[in-house]
């Protein structure tokens, strides 16, 4: 890839990368794309590698990984073995992560085919309504402030 001078403005950097605007602003203010340089009327310029890291940013997330994981990638270097070791133990570690993620939406679609599997649609009560009611009930107290609930 080769090194250009920044000429692109926020929009066409945006194009180019499938990346929004906002998210190019994002991505500076969290530290993975460096501020892109002013022009004098102060619109923010971007080089093509610029757009190529975003490209890589928006590749990563597409990947379900976290900022914290595309920040260690990003700041590793292509032709250093320790490096090519942090990176395979960054996508080991994402890919505990994805296999977690994927055993807790097996156990949901489980509950999700259990609850459906509670009505047929003939009765005069609604089998779904009245299980959802019950487990509502049965839970033992509510969220503290600032706890999120996860699906399982």
């Amino acid at each position: 890839m080769s090194l250009s001078a920044p000429s692109l403005r926020i929009g066409d950097a945006a194009r180019l990368s499938g990346v929004t605007a906002a998210n190019i602003r994002y991505y500076e203010r969290e530290g993975l794309l460096p501020p892109g340089a002013r022009s004098s009327n102060r619109y923010r310029l971007y080089s093509q590698a610029d757009v190529h890291r975003l490209r890589l940013i928006r590749l990563c997330r597409a990947m379900d990984m976290s900022l914290d994981e595309v920040r260690t990638l990003l700041a590793l270097d292509l032709r250093s073995q320790a490096d090519c070791d942090a990176a395979c133990a960054a996508i080991d570690g994402h890919l505990e992560h994805v296999r977690e993620r994927l055993a807790e939406l097996q156990a949901l679609e489980r509950s999700l085919l259990a609850l459906r599997n509670s009505c047929d649609g003939t009765g005069t009560h609604c089998g779904i309504i009245e299980a959802l009611h019950a487990q509502a009930d049965a839970q033992d107290a509510p969220a503290r402030p600032g706890q999120h609930l996860r699906h399982v």
